[in-house]
């Protein structure tokens, strides 16, 4: 697994094997978001498989799939939903942990400054770079 640490309890992977959830729950998360969508996936690896896998590993499993086109404030709004909603560490997941790094730095803009979100998501390893543009805008400044 390549987990990379965003925040203090936000941290993304590239897609996660139902095999890993066990270890993932005696790492202490305490949730788990799937924003990879079905499509992308073998039936072993897509959103049911892995919920029946968190469950197994008595973890709370979400599922918001995301692509380009559903990156929307609705869908940013509930990934930061599912984080505020957890008691602790959560772990979210897509192809490469891009997606769940976009999401998350969407929601923090307005609270964040725009190069904190750049530098915080660099941080984890993720180049934003291109996104500075859509989150001065959203952040009004």
């Amino acid at each position: 697994m390549d987990i990379r640490q965003i925040t203090p309890d936000y941290f993304v992977a590239p897609q996660i094997d139902p095999a890993d959830l066990p270890a993932i729950a005696e790492a202490g998360f305490t949730c788990v978001i799937c924003n990879r969508p079905d499509g992308e996936n073998p039936p072993s690896h897509q959103a049911q498989a892995m919920a029946q896998a968190a469950e197994a590993a008595g973890l709370p499993f979400k599922v918001l799939p995301l692509t380009h086109q559903t990156m929307t404030p609705d869908n940013v709004a509930a990934q930061m939903g599912f984080l505020a909603d957890a008691p602790g560490k959560v772990l979210a997941y897509c192809a490469s942990g891009t997606r769940c790094t976009v999401v998350w730095a969407l929601g923090q803009a307005g609270t964040l400054s725009v190069d904190d979100i750049l530098a915080t998501a660099q941080k984890g390893g993720y180049d934003l770079e291109g996104l500075r543009p859509t989150l001065t805008a959203m952040s009004g400044a």
